[in-house]
Formats: C-alpha cells, structure tokens, sequence
C-alpha cells in the first residue's frame, strides 16, 4: 500500500512522493519556552512522531531528517522576563528541557535537529531584507511589515482572503500597517524591554517576528521546499500562511510539498482554557499515568479529528494497554519469530488511521493469547514478534512486560520482591496464616501476586 496523507494545501489524500527519498524532510512547530506545555500541545508530536517512525521504516531511519524548533523570543517570554526579572535564557531552557523531557516520556522521538530562535536570528535577517529588496515589505515606525497585498495568492492554505477581518487581523492602536492584514517581520525595541531580547538588524534594534523565525529556520536546516510541514489546525491561519508568505516570496518556490494539521484537543466537549480551569498539563499528568497510557490515549482518535480528552479515556487506555502487556508476557520468552503482520502498517499508510492500528494491535494481542494458550510455540514466537514490531511504529509496548506490570521505583520494586520472597519462604514453611497476610498487606496496595508452575511474581493493578 502507498502511503496517502491529506494534505491541507488541496484538501484531501495525495499518495505521499518525497523529493529525494535518500533525505526525506519534515518541520514540525515546536514550543515557545515560557511555561509548561499543555495536553493540547503534546498532540503534534506525538501523532506525527508516528509519521516520522513509518517513514523510517520505508524509506530507512538515516533517510528521513525531522526538525521541530523551539521559539525562544517572544512577546510571551518577554513578559515572563519582566514578571519574574529572570533572564530569558534561564527562563526558555528550563522549560525547553522541561518540555523535552516531557516528550521524550510520551515516547516521542528526538528530533533530528532542533533549531532554536535565537541562534538564527542572522538568517532571519537576511529573509526580510530579500523581502524588503522585492517589495514585499515596508518599514514603518514599529518594524518592518509584510504586505499582504503584494501576493497575489496569499490565503491559498487556509482559505482566507486579505482584507478578511474575521481572521483576527486588525491595527492596534498605534500600529502604522498599511493594511489590518500586514504582519510583522521585524518589531522595534519598546522601552522597557530587557537588553537581551533585542538584536541589533539594518532597520533599527529590535526582534524579530514569530512567523519569520520558523521560516528562517526551516530552509537553514531542511532546505527551501519541505517535503512535509505539520502542526496544529490552530496554526493553519495566521502562522502557515505567513510562513508560506514570507518564504515562496522570498525564495520563488514552494515551501511545502504536503501540509498536515492535527485537530484540538477538548476537554469533556470544552475547549481548554485558563478561564474554564481545565488547562491540564503534561508535566502533572504523567506523575499521575505512564507516559504510554497517554500516547495510547492521544492516538485513539484520528489525528486531523478533534479528541475529547477526559480521565474515562485514559482509564480505558490504561485497561487495554494492560491486556496488550499480558499478552507479551505469554509469549515473552518464545523468541525466534519474524514479524509478518501487515494489518498496522496498512492502517497508518491510509493517512495515519491510528484508530484502526491500535484496533490491529489488539487483534495481534488476542492471537498471541490463543497462541499461549494453545502452546503453540511457532505462532507464540511470531505474534511476540508481531507486538513487538507493531510497538516500534506506534511507539508502544517499549517496556518489557515485567517493566510494565511492576512500575513504580527501584526502591519500591525491591521491596515488594522482597514481600513476595517471604511469602513464597512461608509457603515452603507451610506458614499459610503468614502467606495470607502478605497476600492480603499488597493487594491493599493494589499489588496482585500471581502463582504458576515457574514461581510466584507480581504486578500492580
């Protein structure tokens, strides 16, 4: 089966042809470093970090080159520096390492190469003064603008037209922009700004503007035409579009060849928000749920449709990603298969239907069952294989079975073995009032000791 992806550039599914498939290249936006990153903002990379896993699988894991940045200047990072008088480097890599480690927990894999604002603000520089040579953009007394009206096929992404206010798009009081729709390039230091938030450029000391930074970086790093850009739907309009404006401007090609966006994430059928108090972040969440659980979770829907993200889901990612486990460790020890299984791959390859993967991940999961409990040690061997490869382009089943079902610290694991060890001593002693009391003492912490032929072991529940 051909890879298909829809690609929001035509509106619908388009068998995916890389450039040169020896270097596939793929951006995707990352965070601006202020805070915490929210559920929502974990969506991107997880769903397209599957993207990333099937395309290595093709084409080779050395064949594919993905980018996600990190925004380390803007307004928001700015005002974070004023509020807490820290300065923004502090402020942006504590929460860069934050939030990486916060991904690298959801199984999401590092990025090829993550390109940060700050250290490519000279090539930022560069892109605007090729765009001001083309008159493609102006100075006034706040920055440098880009003109909206100088292309003539600006809102082909996203379906706005300029002049089309609902978008957002106004003047502030002040502002000098010859149109609502002119976006800024390069923004003048206001009084008051932190010293290392300004950068000296030709048109006066300032920063630059946040859609600039991904398009400078972007063509550093991949080249001027992406094979795939991807992001959030939110980003659709203004950023993608702007991102396009300023870089086909400037370069006279396009900038993508396919455009993939991921629905929202809502919360119980509520947009997330500050001021509803839902805002859940990723960084509080996985103290309370493994970081598969909520990979597991976030692919149960299909990527371009909004999730309702809720503790009901998670708990039912939970109970099946356990069966899925209890499965492997049924056939854990029947090595020698060769993975043959075709059904996950066959999802994914029709524009990332995870829905129906993980659908196919429970199928193998119940053959690997029978295989067990039929002894049957040839198709034991090959569905361990079957998971186990399924595990590696959806980015599960990363834990042995063991890992999985016992979590918690070392510190924690060594002493319930060491209860367990004591139990199976009282059993030899024929101490059944003790064994008892053990099995009971751990199962009040949720903790199930399982008896069989090969020993005593345990997992929590």
């Amino acid at each position: 089966m051909t890879l298909k992806l829809h690609d929001t550039m035509v509106r619908e599914k388009r068998g995916f042809q890389p450039q040169d498939p020896k270097r596939i290249t793929i951006y995707v936006c990352g965070p601006t470093v202020y805070n915490y990153a929210h559920i929502g903002n974990a969506r991107p990379p997880v769903v397209f970090d599957v993207l990333r896993r099937l395309l290595m699988k093709t084409y080779g894991e050395s064949s594919v080159l993905f980018a996600r940045n990190i925004t380390d200047i803007e307004d928001k990072i700015i005002k974070a520096a004023l509020d807490t008088g820290e300065p923004i480097a502090v402020i942006t890599k504590k929460y860069a390492d934050i939030y990486n480690a916060d991904m690298l927990a959801l199984n999401v894999l590092a990025p090829t190469v993550e390109p940060w604002a700050t250290g490519h603000v000279p090539e930022m520089i560069e892109l605007i003064t090729k765009l001001v040579r083309k008159d493609y953009a102006y100075t006034g007394k706040d920055g440098v603008w880009f003109s909206v009206a100088a292309m003539s096929d600006y809102g082909k992404l996203s379906g706005r037209k300029p002049g089309d206010n609902e978008a957002g798009a106004r003047v502030e009081p002040g502002e000098d922009k010859r149109a609502p729709e002119d976006f800024a390039l390069w923004k003048f230091a206001k009084p008051g700004e932190p010293e290392d938030a300004i950068w000296g450029s030709p048109w006066g000391r300032g920063r630059p503007g946040w859609h600039i930074e991904c398009s400078a970086m972007a063509a550093k790093h991949l080249g001027r035409t992406l094979d795939i850009h991807a992001g959030g739907v939110d980003l659709t309009f203004p950023h993608h579009e702007n991102e396009i404006a300023q870089s086909e401007c400037a370069h006279g090609e396009i900038m993508a060849r396919y455009w993939l966006h991921n629905g929202f994430l809502d919360m119980g059928g509520e947009k997330m928000s500050k001021s509803l108090g839902n805002v859940v972040l990723v960084h509080e969440l996985l103290k309370e749920w493994p970081g598969e659980v909520i990979r597991f979770a976030m692919l149960s829907g299909h990527y371009r449709a909004p999730l309702d993200w809720t503790p009901e889901l998670l708990k039912q990612a939970k109970t099946t990603l356990d069966r899925i486990y209890g499965a492997l460790r049924r056939v854990w020890e029947a090595e020698g298969g060769k993975a043959a299984y075709r059904g996950i791959r066959d999802a994914l390859e029709d524009d990332l239907n995870t829905p129906e993967a993980l659908a196919e991940l429970s199928g193998i999961a119940s053959a690997a069952n029978t295989a067990a409990d039929q002894n049957d040690a040839a198709m034991m061997a090959a569905t361990r294989a079957d998971l186990l490869a399924a595990g590696e382009l959806l980015g599960l089943l990363t834990m042995t079975p063991k890992e999985w079902e016992q979590g918690g610290d070392a510190d924690d694991t060594a002493r319930i073995d060491g209860l367990v060890a004591a139990r199976i001593s009282a059993r030899a002693a024929k101490d059944w009032a003790e064994a008892d009391r053990i099995r009971k003492a751990l199962a009040e912490e949720g903790v199930e000791i399982m008896d069989g032929a090969g020993g005593s072991t345990w997992r929590r529940i």
